[in-house]
């Protein structure tokens, strides 16, 4: 069970960095002491993979591999494979990121450094091949068959290819070699950095949660490496896709595209393809989130070629069974259930059984029900997470804006807000009985719905929020602190 404390929602990408994107270098480095000062606990970030179209950390090219955007260059200066003129006309200190930039320029400084590094580093690339064996010479593949083939999908490549027929494959391997290797590498940077970084949180006292999406990206090493795990035609084209249906927030429902999962052949295979997930889950994070965790016990399935998510249908998923194969496997992993949207009392059994903390989101609190709110702080138990908002909401002054009015008058009574709502709220979840208490970056900052990172349902702008230099202040860092200990956390 999790200890009373308290952490800080932010993503990798949304820390301040010269190039454009927040990567693993020194404002990493300086929030982790930021974090340290204001006596948190835990740092919770998104999926850290390779991101594709629409630039989404849960629609990943794999689930295991490192996203490249997110290593520094500058370390890499310092390491002697870059060198600063390499950087010339990467430069970018301020404003949203901008994906499409990034796309075209990080990845040709990326192959230099890998060049440099492959001539003199086949020792550590050959442990890092052996460590992760289990998924690093398909994710290379795929990859650089993706450049060989115009970057079009899985799907659209020549049968032979798409089929995963092996005599064919083996011939791209020796084609594509070189690419192959400049991919590991990469990959091998990407983890150095990270594994420097997690040691340097641990050594300050702060533990990093990551999030593991239920579902994986259509087109990703996971699903072509593993055709027979997804409800798939012979075509690869899927029978059916993901998502939920329609409620309060999205009338149409909401269509992910991600492709089903066959979970009978999963389970006739002992779930080998999950264990590898949540075993490299473990390897980079001290607790895992597990999206959209209410779909293990049934999933919103939609026929493909649907144009909204209204036509799906609920299907069982694999319940309880699956739940307890991943605790006992993973015995010791801390895990936190995102147990959000339709909670049926099936769902709600399943996550008692299974012992998991669930979520509780406070901006969920005021809006009337009968017999008022479970996200109530009154109600919670001790075995829960409790967030303002998640990086699926607005911000709270954003939120505040927007809410009803109702949600509002009833929140100033339940909270005695007087005029420092966001505080009011803040302190509602430091004091209540949650294990742990996570708030955005964002609210700490008093940003309104321009720093939102993502609205559910809608297909851009999103994933672009990026913090401002030294907003991470030692003043704030204090402020933080001496709320933090009043509620003994």
């Amino acid at each position: 069970m999790l200890n009373r404390s308290s952490g800080i929602l932010l993503p990798i990408f949304s820390l301040p960095s010269n190039y454009g994107i927040g990567t693993l270098g020194k404002a990493a480095y300086d929030f982790i002491d930021f974090l340290k000062a204001a006596s948190q606990s835990y740092w919770q970030i998104l999926p850290i993979g390779p991101t594709s179209y629409g630039d989404s950390p849960y629609q990943c090219l794999s689930s295991f591999a490192g996203n490249p955007y997110f290593i520094d260059l500058d370390m890499l200066v310092s390491d002697g494979l870059l060198s600063k003129e390499d950087l010339s006309g990467l430069e970018c200190a301020v404003g949203d990121i901008d994906y499409e930039s990034i796309y075209q320029t990080r990845f040709s400084v990326l192959d230099k450094a890998a060049k440099r590094g492959l001539a003199g580093d086949r020792a550590a690339v050959e442990r890092f091949k052996e460590e992760n064996s289990g998924w690093i010479y398909d994710f290379a593949l795929y990859t650089a068959l993706k450049r060989h083939f115009g970057m079009k999908a899985w799907y659209e490549w020549p049968d032979p290819v798409r089929e995963r027929e092996e005599s064919v494959l083996d011939r791209f391997r020796v084609q594509l070699k070189d690419e192959i290797d400049r991919v590991i590498y990469i990959q091998l940077l990407f983890f150095k950095q990270w594994d420097l970084l997690r040691a340097y949180a641990h050594k300050n006292g702060v533990k990093i949660i990551g999030d593991m999406p239920i579902y994986v990206a259509y087109d990703s090493a996971d699903v072509w490496g593993n055709l027979g795990f997804f409800k798939l035609n012979e075509d690869g084209s899927p029978k059916c896709v993901a998502g939920v249906p329609p409620d309060a927030f999205t009338a149409e429902g909401q269509l992910w595209g991600n492709p089903i999962y066959d979970w009978d052949a999963l389970k006739d295979d002992g779930y080998g393809f999950w264990i590898r997930r949540i075993g490299a889950a473990a390897k980079v994070y001290d607790a895992i989130r597990i999206d959209h965790f209410r779909g293990i016990e049934s999933f919103w399935e939609i026929p493909a070629g649907a144009k909204t998510a209204k036509s799906g249908r609920w299907v069982k998923g694999p319940g309880i069974d699956f739940v307890n194969m991943i605790t006992s496997w993973f015995y010791g992993t801390q895990f936190i259930a995102e147990d959000l949207g339709i909670l049926t009392p099936q769902v709600k059994k399943m996550l008692a059984e299974s012992g998991l903390p669930g979520m509780k989101v406070l901006q969920f609190a005021f809006a009337p029900e009968e017999g008022g709110s479970a996200y109530l702080p009154h109600k919670y138990d001790e075995n829960c997470v409790c967030y303002i908002g998640t990086h699926d909401n607005d911000t709270l002054l954003g939120w505040q804006k927007s809410a009803k009015k109702s949600e509002l008058d009833f929140a100033r009574e339940y909270l005695s807000s007087g005029d420092d709502f966001a505080d009011s709220m803040i302190r509602a979840g430091m004091r209540s009985k949650a294990a742990l208490f996570i708030t955005q970056m964002q609210d700490w900052l008093s940003l309104s719905s321009e720093a939102r990172i993502n609205t559910p349902g809608s297909a851009s702008g999103n994933w672009r929020y990026r913090m401002k230099a030294g907003a991470d202040s030692a003043k704030l860092a204090g402020k933080i602190a001496k709320i933090t200990k009043t509620y003994n956390r």
